[in-house]
């Protein structure tokens, strides 16, 4: 008897163990609701998915994966399938965020790898998926001199799928009356028109931001929608207010819509430039009122600094720790939530997402906004991982500013006074828009443009700035006070034949008018079912539309043809107040190309010195229109120029 109670004595005690469960069961789960505890909910998962083998910051590191959602305090997670291991788990106090080290077989197969989250109230899914990586041929080129780069603002350029004109998430902010509502252009009316904008020249198309927006209006952001009216709330069409850094704004397609426009483009020898903001977040995204981290912004929607745009107190070695804080730290126009890479998590947060949109996308390279508000250390950390896992994308930065001095502080390739080196590939060339505007566009001196060339030894590498004339943060060339097509024509002729990679502006190639924000931003003509006339076609073009179009066509033409004019040295040849010749130069071959910014003919007399290699006798033909040859003669040229014209010789 005693050895057969012996015997049974784990069944006798896992029966009683049962037994004390059961009777404990209602006080354990009264004390649960007694404190408050509900059940753990999923309601975001950043990034949604990944690639084997991919690094993040030092290589081989994990992915920082962030989950936000409602009762994840005490939380611990499980992988529910074997591929991923989880680790360094981390609940904010609030416990709407949890973040977890994913680590990543190499050998795992693309697929769903959902991680359980367990807490004394119950347990969610998190859906994380693999997936496969795009090929690196033919995606991830970055842009240089050989490029075209045309910047267009989706929602104004053309409407390519009515569906999501008035999207069901975000009814009643589309409205082609009013200047600052949705317009109903989108990724597809990109798609359509790539051929339009292969026959102009183009080889990179920059898109504004395409993150998703606010779905109603903007509360916190009002203007007059006329001249002395009321101040009214405004929509994010333009992109830059996002609320969700892993999707595509509904009023503009989706993520499929994306990676087909990027391959579409892609089959043509257009590539693709994204619109990435680092800086600040929209006001309406959620971590304004629920912060993943106490330090995730710098400040808080009631308590911050507003940004002062002392820019160049970053560059000044003398600057105290205060003068800088409203740069680094203030929320632009005081609305704009100011991200804090400071913060680690953060700072993963961006570096990922950054490299989330180049590899599920396969886009060719970045450009960012108001990069003088990020502290440099962390460029220096974003562009080391951008290169380790994309080596030819690439990235131009905005710096808004007229000085070069300032704007090539901010370029990388070399350690400033604070022994950084961003490592930014380069900048958008503001210094010269300004003289290109003042001297095409009001007629004044063209001695304007070489004082800024003159500075080009400031930058670590001036051949890769990107030099524009327009762009949809001021008001269009057409406007400037005394512009003419003439005027726009020769602007149009620098920008083709001199040193940097050029950017247009949609619609400025034909000549289309806009003052400042947010008229500069006017639909395109025919990008509407309905519209008027489609100058996308020669058909819907007046004549001064089709000439300036013809105009830039042919120098963007001539631009791809000699290759002096892409990666050719530049030598001044002859400068006077109105008159500008110079020439572009490899060792194989010399371009010559002149200006005459005057309202009357010029003559123009230059030596040609040896080095260029033209030999006497030579006769250099017009190769941007018409006129008469010119015959080298005891090493000089001399012709005349018609009033507000320009000449490629060759």
């Amino acid at each position: 008897m005693k050895r057969s109670l012996r015997n049974n004595l784990p069944l006798v005690a896992g029966n009683l163990i049962r037994v004390l469960l059961i009777l404990a069961m209602p006080v354990f789960t009264a004390a649960v609701f007694a404190q408050g505890l509900e059940k753990p909910e999923v309601l975001k998962v950043e990034p949604p998915n990944w690639w084997a083998g991919h690094s993040i910051g030092v290589a081989g590191s994990p992915l920082r994966l962030m989950i936000r959602g409602k009762n994840l305090k005490s939380a611990r997670v499980e992988a529910v399938k074997r591929g991923i291991r989880l680790s360094n788990i981390r609940v904010n106090d609030a416990g709407t965020y949890l973040f977890a080290d994913v680590i990543i077989d190499r050998l795992v197969r693309p697929g769903s790898y959902p991680v359980k989250i367990v807490t004394p109230a119950g347990t969610a899914q998190a859906p994380f998926d693999l997936i496969a990586p795009l090929p690196r041929t033919g995606n991830f080129q970055g842009f240089n001199q050989d490029d075209v780069i045309y910047l267009i603002m989706p929602d104004r350029f053309a409407n390519g799928d009515a569906s999501n004109d008035d999207p069901q998430v975000s009814r009643g902010i589309t409205d082609r009356s009013k200047a600052r509502y949705y317009h109903g252009g989108d990724l597809q009316g990109v798609i359509d028109k790539l051929p339009y904008l292969k026959e102009l020249g183009v080889t990179a198309i920059w898109l504004n931001p395409i993150y998703n927006n606010n779905d109603s209006l903007n509360q916190r952001e009002q203007y007059p929608e006329v001249p002395g009216g009321p101040n009214k709330p405004v929509t994010d069409y333009h992109g830059y207010g996002a609320v969700d850094f892993y999707s595509v704004e509904e009023h503009f397609g989706d993520l499929d819509k994306l990676k087909e426009l990027v391959q579409a483009a892609h089959r043509i020898g257009i590539k693709i430039i994204q619109d990435q903001v680092a800086n600040h977040s929209g006001p309406f995204h959620p971590w304004v009122t629920d912060s993943p981290t106490p330090t995730w912004f710098n400040g808080t929607q009631t308590n911050h600094l507003a940004e002062n745009w002392q820019t160049h107190l970053l560059m000044d070695k003398y600057a105290s720790q205060e003068l800088l804080k409203p740069v680094l730290d203030g929320w632009f126009v005081d609305i704009l939530p100011d991200m804090n890479q400071n913060d680690p998590e953060a700072a993963k947060y961006i570096i990922q997402n950054t490299l989330w949109w180049i590899g599920v996308s396969g886009m060719d390279a970045i450009r960012q906004d108001t990069l003088p508000y990020v502290p440099r250390k962390f460029w220096r950390e974003w562009m080391t991982a951008i290169k380790r896992e994309y080596p030819n994308v690439n990235v131009v930065g905005e710096t808004l500013d007229g000085l070069p001095s300032q704007v090539a502080f901010f370029q990388g390739g070399v350690k400033r006074f604070d022994g950084i080196d961003s490592k930014v590939d380069t900048e958008f060339d503001y210094p010269l828009y300004f003289a290109i505007r003042k001297v095409f566009g009001e007629g004044q001196s063209i001695r304007q443009l070489i004082e800024i060339v003159n500075q080009d030894y400031l930058y670590p590498d001036p051949d890769r700035l990107v030099t524009l004339l327009g762009s949809h943060d001021v008001l269009r060339f057409m406007n400037e006070r005394g512009a003419t097509v003439d005027g726009l024509k020769l602007a149009f002729t620098f920008l083709a034949t001199y040193r940097g990679i050029p950017q247009l502006y949609y619609g400025d190639e034909i000549a289309i008018r806009g003052g400042n924000d947010p008229d500069n931003r006017r639909d395109f003509p025919g990008g509407w079912a309905g519209d008027a006339r489609n100058a996308f076609e020669p058909s819907g073009r007046n004549a001064e539309e089709q000439s300036v179009f013809e105009h830039l066509r042919k120098a963007l033409k001539l631009r791809a043809e000699l290759e002096p004019l892409r990666r050719g040295r530049t030598m001044h040849l002859a400068i006077e107040d109105q008159t500008y010749a110079f020439a572009r130069y490899t060792d194989r071959k010399t371009v010559v190309v002149a200006f005459n910014n005057d309202v009357k003919p010029v003559t123009i007399n230059a030596a040609l010195p040896s080095s260029l290699k033209i030999a006497d006798g030579a006769v250099l033909r017009n190769r941007l229109g018409s006129g008469a040859e010119v015959r080298v003669q005891n090493g000089r040229i001399s012709f005349t120029l018609d009033s507000r014209s320009s000449v490629v010789l060759e």
